[in-house]
């Protein structure tokens, strides 16, 4: 039997990458692929602009006081991410506690591994980086992947936890298991379980892709939540100058705020589109199921709501803006009649 864990870290890093420039940076040193799923034509799977895949060599990791060897890869996305995965395939008829054993000591993995390669990457293709910042928003998830299967229990594995778990627990946890065929693919939160005979890594694939457009969605909605907050402190501090002064402040504020949600609309029109199923219908299940468990339209919802509300700041900040240059233009007009009636007296 052949058993992989994958182990995932994704770090939003940029907000965008240039995939074309980047690749050019990377395969004059190592080799570099394209995601290209495998099992299905490339009309059943729309990858508007497929990540770059660079090979990083081997490590060694010590999971449950064993040491196996790790096969490192990243994937580059245009939408400012970068994948680190670690490939660790278990020994041939490895025994269930020790895979168990390996499961549970994952999160023992030190950050510090998948940030060193993180910078390796980032080195290397930092001219194809639009507005590079740190590695402070992140996604992680582990797939158990199985070429062979054993009447194996995968509760245990999913939750990475040997404690006994209620039936309602067991049937929470097996409630997304989907088959097309003889195959089996298990999705949970931050884990899932893969047995497919074929040897396709389409699904892992699959995964990883939603949990990059997952991380991407999280960091907007974290971006909105301090610009709305930014937007009514400019808006208050704003609000105590005089005349032209506070004027040219709502000027600044406003073309701001119209500026940011042109930016967040496209990029997020750019996220919910990097990735079509058209004609797949089991690879457009497990997507939409693994969608759904991350609760992206939540997360959609919740960008759509904060964009409405800074729509409703850019309209209040109009009114005004429009309310002080009629204000202005009162004035100037009859400080014109006065002068005017001035200047005739004096004659």
């Amino acid at each position: 039997m052949t058993c992989s864990i994958f182990i995932y870290r994704l770090y939003d890093l940029a907000d965008e990458i240039e995939l074309e420039k980047a690749q050019s940076l990377w395969s004059a040193q190592n080799q570099v692929s394209r995601l290209r799923l495998t099992r299905v034509s490339p009309k059943a799977i729309a990858f508007k602009n497929p990540p770059v895949t660079v090979e990083l060599g081997t490590h060694e990791v010590t999971l449950a006081c064993h040491s196996y060897t790790a096969e490192v890869r990243a994937k580059i996305y245009d939408l400012g991410v970068i994948s680190i995965i670690l490939r660790i395939d278990m020994p041939p008829h490895v025994e269930y506690d020790t895979l168990l054993d390996a499961a549970l000591d994952i999160d023992r993995i030190p950050e510090e591994k998948f940030l060193a390669h993180v910078e390796s990457v980032l080195s290397t293709i930092r001219p194809a980086i639009i507005n590079e910042r740190k590695p402070e928003f992140d996604e992680d998830f582990v797939v158990f992947y199985f070429n062979q299967w054993k009447d194996w229990d995968a509760v245990p594995l999913l939750l990475r936890d040997r404690q006994p778990v209620s039936e309602a627990t067991r049937k929470e946890t097996l409630e997304n298991r989907l088959s097309y065929a003889d195959d089996i693919t298990i999705l949970t939160w931050d884990t899932a379980l893969v047995y497919d005979p074929t040897g396709s890594f389409d699904i892992p694939d699959l995964l990883e892709f939603a949990n990059a457009q997952f991380l991407e969605l999280r960091y907007y909605d974290y971006i909105l939540d301090h610009v709305i907050d930014n937007m009514y402190e400019s808006i208050e501090e704003a609000s105590i100058r005089n005349g032209y002064h506070k004027l040219g402040k709502y000027r600044t504020i406003r073309r701001q705020l119209l500026g940011l949600m042109a930016d967040i609309v496209t990029i997020t029109g750019k996220i919910q589109n990097s990735l079509r199923v058209t004609e797949d219908v089991f690879y457009a299940r497990v997507y939409a199921s693994y969608l759904k468990l991350l609760r992206v339209s939540d997360w959609r919802e919740s960008i759509d709501k904060k964009i409405e509300t800074i729509q409703h700041g850019y309209n209040q900040l109009n009114d005004e803006v429009v309310t002080s240059r009629a204000e202005l233009l009162e004035i100037a007009i009859v400080l014109l009649i006065v002068l005017e009636v001035i200047l005739s007296l004096t004659k």
